[in-house]
């Protein structure tokens, strides 16, 4: 009987063994499937970063940039090629999602990002404002985001922002909006204004 219960525990602490060896390498390839999809993605990143290599830097704010007429505490949630919001933008830090403190001025939008790289859009860049629901794979509820559209180099780019009181973003798009049309009025009425020349015949 002795002999039979000597076996029986020796069959049971095989078994504890092999189930850890077992463990153990589950464990292992699942570390090792996650670092590989990892580097698959910072590839990925490098990759796409390279492809925008084209990307002027980014403009920084001015010395004195005016008073602000707003300001926003909220999240920054990245850029994209203007009106394809999953074509993400990498170059110079904008695929960075941050904290980010915006403010208006008449020279344009201060975006400061702790912990992130910071930049300003002049005014004269900006094209528009509207709320939106996703931009860089990020999707949240109907008008959760505050969108500026503006001219950086050759591309148009989005930036998507989210403020901690959802409620600024109308403000915010408001504003924008006013003030890009009252900068193209102004271009308009210059062209306008300026004056006519012609070469005269020579004599």
């Amino acid at each position: 009987m002795s002999a039979v219960l000597i076996n029986l525990a020796a069959e049971q602490k095989s078994a504890d063994v092999t189930d850890w060896a077992a463990r153990i390498g589950w464990v292992v390839g699942l570390l090792l499937f996650i670092a590989f999809v990892y580097w698959l993605m910072r590839q990925g990143w490098k990759w796409r970063g390279s492809l925008q290599s084209d990307l002027p830097e980014l403009p920084q704010a001015p010395e004195f940039p005016g008073e602000a007429t707003l300001r926003l505490s909220g999240r920054y949630h990245g850029s994209t090629t203007a009106g394809q919001w999953l074509d993400r933008i990498v170059a110079h830090g904008l695929g960075v999602r941050s904290r980010v403190e915006l403010t208006l001025t008449d020279a344009g939008v201060d975006v400061v990002r702790p912990g992130a790289t910071d930049f300003f859009v002049p005014a004269g860049q900006l094209r528009a404002a509207r709320l939106d629901k996703g931009i860089a794979g990020k999707v949240l509820a109907e008008g959760g985001l505050l969108i500026l559209t503006w001219q950086h180099g050759d591309r148009l780019l989005d930036s998507g922002f989210r403020s901690d009181r959802a409620a600024e973003h109308t403000a915010w798009v408001d504003a924008v909006n006013l003030m890009n049309q009252a900068i193209t009025t102004n271009d308009a009425t210059t062209t306008n204004d300026a004056p006519l020349t012609t070469e005269g015949t020579a004599r």
